[in-house]
């Protein structure tokens, strides 16, 4: 069973008085009864955490269930060790203080026999194994030397030699060194000294007293061999020290608390103060001056969001936030901006057959929404879509005082309606679209860190074969040069060398070979993959989508290639995901067309934004590492940070340039100078024109 800080774990017993209809909770993998829900909870959360250790490797920071598969395959491999030698092995393990790779020498040495006169067996000759036979063993101090005369092929003499040990082989092993460490590891529960499983000792009859020598090492405590330094320590210990459940080490007397390692990244709220906080700037404060209703934030967001980024399957062209906020504020009149973009978001409703399509039939609506109809459309939605706390405000609708109503109520019926465009097929096919696209555009990313991975390693390759050939050149020139060896000589010892011309070509085009028959093999697995690809038409999409991008980016130089398919990746959107949460779990958003980092509470009902690079920085700056989900949005900021600060400047600029105008209308106004209210640019989202309508 697994150990839980190194010692056994015990189970919980099944209820005695449990009755056969009566609801349960059990553990699938250790099959505990638990009655009460947070008991189970508590102890399948205790399964899940990496403390528990594999009682037969050794292994540590393991899941319950890992540590249980761990012994299960450990079991495995010891069961397909040779059974002859499962005993032999095992006695020269057992309290054994060699490091892992000496003893497994040691145990591969003493198996494959003792070398005596007569053995037939193979020594090296020339950095070759010969079959050869000891003539004669002579021992001189620590030293065993062998005489061994080399056998031909028809087992006669040609040659004698003096050998040491390491330079002989006998028989073979049935295993590797390798099988037979990782042998010794799954059958011993600790090192130096090696010791046994209790299950092992038993079945296998093997000694469990440790020899003279460490036995004021060592003792037994428990069952288990234990040092005895470790164990006058932890005696000392346990009258100076007691340990509490918050992690907290209480020394008796006057000392003070002393706290146990962390290991970090850990929850935030977790994460306690220390000196190291103070590297860490001042958070800054997020900016909370908007228009509507500060419950309204998240509706407005996500409603301008969609109309953006769908803006070509809506044929509605962009708008920014501040634009859409002000027409949702307007109450004067009913802007174009607030009109086309109920009047896109309809349009493509109707040409879906739901219950909208089939109540504007039912009253022989036109096909055609315009500037003056387009109120009567929208009451049919409320009616037969929206709720009907809604629906109470179609009167006010219908006498064309829409601008009159609640902001909260018109960014409802905003919702409502993107909800149900979001559920519509046509909606539904553009994004498996995007996603196939962007599927497509990821690969070829890969496919392009991939070949430019494999031309830097080509590269490398080739200059290091090129230096290995000159300095190989200018060391046979200097051997040349240094012997007066004639020319025959001379080409004899380039032979030898392996340096000769000839070799040096014909390696070459031995290379050369090598790369077209490389070439040739990679093509007919394109072939083949290609072939099969045929039968599936997703993948063959796929396929064609890569040859169209691959030609779009062929002229590009590397740099551009990966700008172009970070573009293109963004343009396919699927959905907007947040950067990530800090400490209070509040949640951090960058979208695309607006350069503001907006932060959102936990319940949804408070907002605030960052929109100066200062800001950025301070925010990056203040986030703490230690805590998981800071440490997360710290990565995914500084990951985007270069984009992200191109929109923050940009909209500073644009700020900088209206509060210019803003001024100079101003101006204008004070030197009596009559200004149309239409050239503020507070009124901007007036003069909204939609380039994407259809006509």
């Amino acid at each position: 069973m697994p150990l839980y800080r190194r010692k056994p774990f015990p189970l919980v017993e099944k209820p005695k008085d449990l009755k056969p209809q009566e609801l349960v909770f059990q553990v699938r993998f250790t099959k505990e009864i638990f009655r009460d829900y947070s008991e189970y909870l508590k102890r399948i959360n205790l399964y899940r955490k990496r403390v528990w250790t594999c009682k037969a490797t050794g292994k540590v920071n393991l899941t319950y269930e890992e540590a249980l598969v761990s012994e299960k395959e450990a079991a495995e491999r010891i069961q397909n060790f040779p059974k002859d030698l499962v005993a032999p092995v095992l006695r020269e393990v057992q309290f054994s203080m060699l490091t892992l790779r000496d003893l497994a020498n040691s145990i591969a040495a003493k198996l494959q026999g003792p070398f005596s006169e007569g053995a037939i067996l193979y020594g090296k000759k020339d950095g070759r194994l010969h079959r050869c036979k000891i003539v004669k063993v002579s021992e001189e101090a620590d030293k065993t030397h062998y005489e061994v005369a080399w056998l031909g092929s028809d087992n006669k003499v040609i040659g004698k030699a003096l050998l040491k040990g390491e330079d002989l082989t006998g028989k073979k092993l049935p295993f590797t060194r390798a099988v037979l460490k990782s042998f010794i590891k799954d059958s011993t529960y600790r090192s130096f000294p090696w010791v046994l499983h209790d299950s092992l000792v038993k079945k296998h009859g093997i000694s469990t007293s440790p020899p003279e020598e460490l036995k004021s090492k060592i003792s037994i405590q428990d069952g288990l061999v234990v040092s005895n330094r470790k164990r006058k320590r932890s005696d000392n210990e346990k009258n100076t020290v007691e340990s509490n459940e918050n992690g907290f080490v209480h020394r008796k007397g006057n000392e003070k608390p002393e706290a146990q390692a962390v290991k970090y990244p850990i929850d935030d709220l977790l994460v306690q103060p220390s000196e190291e906080d103070q590297y860490l700037t001042e958070r800054p404060s997020p900016c909370r001056d908007f228009y509507v209703p500060m419950e309204c934030v998240g509706n407005l967001l996500m409603v301008w969001d969609f109309c953006t980024s769908f803006g070509r399957l809506l044929s509605l062209s962009p708008f920014s936030l501040g634009d859409f906020e002000n027409a949702i504020c307007h109450k004067d009149s009913n802007p174009s901006l607030i009109v086309e973009s109920y009047s896109a978001l309809l349009r493509l409703l109707m040409k879906d057959n739901g219950d909208f399509s089939m109540a504007i039939e039912n009253k022989k609506r036109k096909p055609k929404i315009t500037a003056i109809t387009w109120t009567e459309y929208l009451c049919d939605f409320v009616e037969t879509s929206c709720a009907l706390k809604l629906s109470t405000h179609v009167s006010t609708i219908k006498r064309g005082h829409y601008g009159l109503l609640n902001i909260n109520v018109k960014l409802e019926i905003f919702r409502e309606l993107v909800d149900q465009v979001l559920a519509t097929d046509i909606v539904r096919e553009k994004l498996d679209e995007h996603i196939e696209e962007h599927h497509a555009l990821a690969s070829t990313r890969r496919d392009e860190a991939l070949e430019e991975g494999k031309k830097r390693r080509e590269e490398k390759g080739r200059r290091k074969a090129e230096t290995d050939v000159k300095e190989v050149a200018v060391e046979h020139r200097l051997k040349s040069a240094a012997s007066n060896h004639n020319e025959l000589n001379g080409l004899i010892s380039e032979k030898r060398n392996g340096i000769s011309p000839q070799n040096l070509s014909s390696g070459d085009s031995e290379s050369e070979r090598g790369i077209v028959l490389e070439k040739n093999a990679n093509k007919l697995k394109d072939d083949n993959a290609s072939i099969e690809d045929t039968s599936n038409p997703s993948r063959k999409a796929l396929k064609l989508m890569k040859v169209d991008i691959k030609e779009a980016i062929e002229t590009k130089n590397t740099a551009q290639r990966k700008e172009y398919l970070e573009r293109e990746m963004e343009k396919r959107i699927v959905r907007t995901n947040p950067l990530g949460k800090d400490r209070n779990c509040n949640r951090y958003w960058f979208f695309r067309r607006e350069g503001k980092l907006f932060v959102e509470s936990t319940d949804s009902m408070l907002w605030g934004y960052y929109e100066t690079k200062e800001e950025l920085d301070a925010l990056i700056g203040s986030l703490n590492p230690k805590g998981e989900r800071e440490r997360a949005l710290k990565k995914q900021l500084k990951k985007n940070y270069n984009k992200i600060n191109l929109e923050l400047q940009k909209r500073s600029k644009e700020a900088a340039h209206r509060i210019a105008m803003e001024e100079e209308a101003v101006l204008r106004r004070s030197t009596r100078v009559r200004a149309p209210p239409r050239e503020n640019p507070a009124f901007a989202f007036l003069k909204y024109v939609n380039k994407w309508k259809e006509l």
